[in-house]
């Protein structure tokens, strides 16, 4: 059991570095090592809470609730999360941060319950996400603004 458990929550921590990579490449905020500790973190209190008391539980008259410890993975997380979103010049940053190590967690949950080939999924989508919207505001996006501008500055003279 103890290597299944292990084995649970590297992938945890891989596939949350994996996202981590991405918004580390981009300069952003929350880079490898947080979003691996997330995806770590989230794994292992999914453990915890789906087999950490099975001793308590083999007493009469308990009742264990294995969703108790990951729900209040969710309300950490966001604590965190608000704490990467600021408001500076007019504009909120930080959403897109937030909300990766959000997604993070919740993939580390999933691998943490042993649900492999839905964590990786999600992985994946998270990656190819925000890689095509890079690729669209800065290629796609960026060109039709422009052209805004400059049919905005033939309009004024």
């Amino acid at each position: 059991m103890t290597t299944d458990y292990i084995l649970r929550i590297f992938i945890a921590g891989l596939l949350g570095g994996a996202i981590g990579l991405e918004r580390e490449y981009r300069a952003k905020e929350a880079g490898f090592r947080t979003h691996f500790l997330v995806g770590l973190g989230s794994g292992l209190f999914m453990i915890l809470s789906a087999h950490g008391f099975s001793d308590v539980v083999l007493n009469e008259g308990v009742r264990h609730d294995v969703s108790r410890i990951a729900a209040q993975v969710v309300s950490g997380i966001g604590f965190i999360g608000a704490g990467c979103i600021i408001f500076q010049k007019h504009a909120v940053r930080g959403l897109t941060t937030a909300a990766g190590l959000w997604v993070t967690a919740a993939i580390g949950m999933a691998a943490g319950a042993g649900m492999y080939a839905v964590a990786v999924a999600a992985t994946v989508m998270v990656i190819v996400c925000l890689e095509l919207m890079d690729f669209l505001h800065n290629h796609v996006f960026k060109k039709s603004h422009q052209e805004e501008e400059e049919e905005e500055v033939k309009s004024e003279a």
